[in-house]
């Protein structure tokens, strides 16, 4: 997956952006705000809670910006037909991308073949949708990534995720880059959890992030701004 380069001011990071409000309080307004906040900066695509994709969808018909929305989030312990039944809704309800949870029990215990066969599952009861694979990369050690990864690849999904937000940490720049090697251009490797500067994109962008997950995306793009009017 390519990258947009960010070392050039003037290249805007917008559509590296989901922009993202995914907390329980979340509200129809807020939504509607986020969404005018998506088409006003052109981010890639917003993510947000199923129950909110229809309104979002209306929102953004017209624009660039996709709807995403999460299945198995945040704990990723539902079962596999679940899963597969809500990614199948979310894809007839209009939306584009898939954010799914592993069941991460089953990682750490080393079944690998389970979780990329629920992963292949996913994949196709939304054809028409990408699928990024939420891995939670604080709860893994560096095999456990690694071979993640890889099923991530073969199971047809288009992005491996770092983090929920919701775990004990998000993204970090190593993780982002052993994905990334790993991926060796085949699936994006989508950043999220606790990055809230341009800073912190630019870092993970270098890493190897094809995209970025944030509820700080207007606030990215003021200092992006701010920059290019200060070069």
């Amino acid at each position: 997956m390519p990258t947009t380069a960010l070392n050039d001011i003037d290249t805007s990071p917008a559509r590296l952006i989901d922009h993202s409000l995914l907390g329980p309080q979340t509200s129809l307004v807020q939504i509607e705000q986020l969404c005018e906040e998506a088409v006003e900066w052109n981010f890639a695509a917003v993510c947000i809670p199923p129950a909110f994709v229809p309104r979002a969808v209306a929102c953004l018909y017209g624009s660039e910006t996709a709807v995403a929305s999460v299945v198995g989030f945040p704990c990723g312990y539902e079962s596999t037909l679940a899963k597969v039944q809500q990614t199948s809704e979310l894809e007839s309800l209009g939306c584009a991308e898939i954010d799914m949870v592993i069941q991460i029990g089953q990682a750490i215990a080393g079944d690998f073949a389970l979780v990329e066969e629920e992963i292949a599952q996913v994949v196709l009861a939304a054809p028409g949708a990408r699928v990024k694979v939420i891995i939670e990369c604080c709860y893994l050690d560096e095999l456990q990534k690694i071979a993640l990864t890889r099923a991530v690849a073969s199971a047809g999904a288009a992005y491996v995720k770092t983090s929920t937000g919701f775990g004990p940490s998000g993204a970090s720049c190593a993780d982002v880059r052993l994905l990334a090697q790993v991926a060796q251009g085949k699936i994006g490797v989508k950043a999220a959890g606790g990055i809230r500067s341009l800073e912190s994109l630019r870092q993970m962008q270098e890493a190897g992030a094809s995209r970025i997950g944030t509820s700080a995306g207007v606030e990215i793009m003021q200092q992006w701004c701010t920059a290019r009017r200060g070069k």
